[in-house]
């Protein structure tokens, strides 16, 4: 008899978690950036916003909060009400490679936040100053092979994909140069045209415009196959450098804690908006690639990515300041 009186309050609170999802939302939803506006995972919040506010009938509010290299925005949320209307969408670092990285991250996002959608990738470009005077993958490794501690490289924060990804290419390449990190991929850009530094591997967001206008150049992608944004650009491997897959991607979080229907709702409505065919004309406009995942896939992938990039962090003798 026991488990008759189970089973009805089991259906009672999967009843009323249906209807929690259902009734949410009742006002606006919170988006933070930890970011600055106009940086990669900022566009891309401001481009799903719109579709996405109209599934959920309430308006998505973008609220940027950049410093610490996205640490500062993503332990906001990890210490948010998780009541359904606060949620995050960051990058690698702030999700994975910062629990390596930093020894007193004040969150952990393994534990602290819940997996909601895995929204996004973008292939980095490797671009050059005019200055390097260099054509090719061949000839930038070369000169950097030749010169070693002559170039410096930016990136977008220490422990980013365009800093874990340039210091993966000098592990294979036995080539050496000077970290230079700066708050946004804009500046890391102007910073290469300026001759300030010689290389970087960016988001194509910010670089393919200026390699367009000639006042860098662009060699390579740092995506295991040929982007279909970017097929004109070959990949690392087939330019001689082999294992390299170096890919920003952009994921939903919410605080733990959070309503699981709400979780859930949030993740399909998502979905839903990446398979919209005028999204995903603005999306490849800005050289994103949607996804869309569940929950269970995003955790599944972050776990991946911690193994595969922790080795190379540790190799590197990388900390915050490098």
């Amino acid at each position: 008899m026991k488990p008759l009186r189970i089973l009805p309050c089991a259906l009672l609170a999967l009843a009323a978690g249906h209807a929690a999802a259902q009734e949410w939302p009742q006002r606006p939803v919170r988006i933070v950036v930890p970011f600055a506006a106009g940086s990669s995972p900022d566009i891309l919040a401001r481009i799903i916003n719109d579709k996405l506010a109209e599934r959920i009938g309430q308006p998505l509010v973008v609220d940027n909060k950049p410093g610490a290299g996205g640490n500062s925005g993503t332990d906001l949320v990890a210490k948010a009400a998780p009541d359904g209307y606060t949620f995050l969408l960051s990058v690698n670092a702030p999700l994975v490679y910062n629990t390596v990285l930093y020894k007193n991250l004040p969150y952990d996002p393994f534990t602290d936040l819940v997996p909601v959608s895995l929204a996004a990738t973008t292939p980095n470009v490797c671009v050059v100053s005019n200055g390097m005077n260099v054509d090719s993958v061949k000839d930038w490794l070369a000169a950097m092979q030749r010169n070693p501690g002559k170039f410096n490289f930016a990136s977008t924060g220490s422990g980013s994909i365009s800093h874990l990804g340039v210091e993966l290419i000098k592990i294979k390449t036995k080539s050496f140069a000077v970290h230079i990190p700066y708050a946004s991929s804009g500046q890391a850009t102007t910073a290469i045209i300026q001759g300030d530094v010689q290389y970087a591997c960016l988001p194509p967001v910010a670089v393919m415009p200026q390699a367009k206008a000639g006042r860098l150049k662009a060699l390579a992608v740092t995506s295991a196959e040929r982007s279909t944004l970017l097929p004109d650009l070959p990949t690392l491997r087939e330019s001689g450098v082999p294992d390299i897959q170096a890919v920003p991607w952009f994921a939903y979080m919410a605080p733990k804690g959070t309503p699981p229907e709400v979780v859930q709702r949030m993740s399909r409505e998502i979905a839903a908006v990446l398979k919209d065919e005028a999204t995903r004309q603005r999306l490849s406009t800005a050289y994103f690639d949607p996804v869309g995942s569940t929950p269970k896939e995003l955790a599944t992938f972050m776990g991946e990515e911690l193994r595969r990039w922790k080795p190379v962090i540790e190799r590197a003798g990388l900390k915050p300041e490098n």
